[in-house]
């Protein structure tokens, strides 16, 4: 399913224009790309907001449907500027793609089957080194995520990036067999004790 972000034209640019359309609870954004003119954009700040944090968001095509226009915008998040003191989001930038096009982004690693695994059962813990991987595929052909298969993993066993199989048309590039995760050894008393002396050490040294 494709997600539609609703905008309307910006008429207005610059920093001062920008922060009335804040205060009216509005986001800017530019849509670019695909040999055709640059579009400014406002959409609804809060509606934006909760479509940013889903994961899909940023790694699906989007649809920006501008009010007024009957011009199709096949887009993807490109880029989000965000306040450092309210870790809000106040500028989005969507670049236009066609189906066809070769796109390279970061997709969610997800461990499936943990609850079965032995090592995890034997007290172990999933250590996902890479939480996304920089795929490379075409746009109509985003994966969700990729996904490691737990199941039947012991502790100190590793998923390294040639261990997976990726989706038909997904390529990660890459010059070593980096380790994707492993399943960690369960800490023992003695670990967390040397844990606990080691955070007690470092206050004392501060």
């Amino acid at each position: 399913m494709t997600i539609v972000v609703e905008a309307e034209l910006r008429e207005e640019t610059g920093r001062s224009a920008t922060r009335r359309l804040r205060r009216a609870g509005k986001m800017p954004g530019i849509i670019y790309g695909g040999g055709k003119p640059d579009i400014s954009i406002t959409m609804d700040y809060f509606t934006v907001s909760k479509q940013l944090n889903d994961e899909h968001f940023h790694t699906s095509l989007l649809e920006v449907k501008v009010k007024g226009s009957r011009t199709k915008n096949t887009v993807l998040l490109k880029a989000s500027q965000w306040d450092p003191v309210m870790d809000t989001a106040t500028h989005l930038d969507f670049f236009r793609v066609s189906a066809t096009d070769t796109i390279t982004l970061d997709i969610p690693v997800i461990a499936i089957n943990a609850d079965k695994c032995p090592g995890v059962v034997k007290g172990g813990l999933v250590d996902l080194v890479r939480h996304s991987l920089e795929v490379t595929c075409t746009a109509n052909a985003i994966p969700e995520n990729i996904e490691v298969d737990c199941g039947d993993m012991e502790v100190g066993d590793t998923v390294h990036i040639e261990d997976i199989t990726l989706p038909e048309g997904a390529v990660v590039q890459h010059d070593v067999n980096f380790t994707v995760l492993n399943i960690a050894a369960p800490k023992t008393g003695s670990d967390e004790e040397e844990d606990d002396a080691e955070t007690v050490e470092a206050a004392a040294a501060e």
